[in-house]
């Protein structure tokens, strides 16, 4: 049986709006011009992610980027033209359908609600860890599989959870969250910790570096506006190895935590010429 696609042109005219909602990620606020999302991309907590309503296209002031739809989904999914192009063949909207009724500002963001916590046993979830060169095995000790319901809808992502119980969801067409946000901390007792951004970054150093990961403690931000909350437990340590991304916020961040303590190492070296440490990990044989 033959994948359903469209073509470019059709793809093209598909709401952008519409398309994040269906990735799990919600306008901030809207108006008949323009809506403005937390970044599909990265980690931020004010929206400058700007999507243009008449143009339907997007813009991403915290990396200068932009594009129509189906980069978008590139990006965002890490996934060819030609998979981006089955994804939105699936009846999603085109922009004539966006009626005035979707103008009106969301008094409340759609949540999303945990319904089920298991074992990582979906094939999908498997087919997407290995797209990224993790184990299953890795990535059954530190996440979980998770079923949840948003907006009406029930999805399935892999699951870091949150030292205040919240879950951090990915899968191959989303990346969210569920409430409470807040980083991830695995305390074992060491003199050494290792701080990283991102839950894929935990599980590609433990496939790059297993011996560190197994003889430190972990504390995986989820997002750089927490940076302030994990200062105190910074002190607790002998050494601090750090793995931020290699972007703008990363770079800027690790900058602000060097000079905030001699003990903190920055370890980024070690995927010089890669964004993170799983770009990192995809490109090594």
């Amino acid at each position: 049986m033959k994948t359903k696609r469209i073509s470019c042109e059709s793809a093209r005219s598909i709401c952008i709006v519409k398309t994040l909602e269906r990735l799990g990620h919600f306008p901030s606020r809207i108006s008949e011009k323009e809506a403005w999302f937390l970044s599909p991309l990265r980690s931020e907590t004010h929206a400058s992610f700007k999507v243009s309503l008449p143009l339907n296209r997007w813009y991403d002031f915290g990396i200068g980027r932009g594009g129509n739809v189906i980069d978008l989904v590139c990006l965002v999914s890490n996934c060819s033209v030609i998979d981006a192009l089955s994804y939105l063949s699936d009846e999603l909207p085109v922009l004539s359908n966006y009626g005035k009724y979707e103008f009106r500002e969301r008094k409340t963001k759609p949540k999303n609600i945990v319904l089920r916590v298991k074992t990582i046993e979906h094939p999908l979830l498997k087919k997407y860890l290995i797209s990224r060169k993790i184990s299953i095995s890795v990535a059954k000790i530190y996440c979980r599989e998770i079923w949840f319901e948003c907006n009406g809808r029930i999805f399935f992502a892999v699951g870091l959870e949150n030292h205040l119980l919240g879950w951090e969801l990915r899968n191959l067409y989303s990346k969210s969250s569920t409430s409470p946000k807040s980083y991830s901390y695995r305390k074992k007792d060491k003199q050494h910790l290792v701080v990283l951004e991102g839950m894929f970054d935990l599980l590609s150093l433990a496939i790059i570096s297993p011996e560190e990961v197994e003889n430190s403690d972990l504390l995986i931000l989820n997002s750089l506006s927490f940076i302030p909350q994990v200062l105190p437990l910074l002190e607790n340590y002998v050494t601090i190895s750090l793995y931020l991304d290699r972007d703008f916020s990363g770079l800027e961040a690790t900058g602000n935590l060097l000079r905030s303590s001699p003990k903190i190492i920055d370890r980024s070296s070690i995927y010089t010429g890669f964004k993170d440490l799983n770009e990192k990990l995809l490109n090594t044989k």
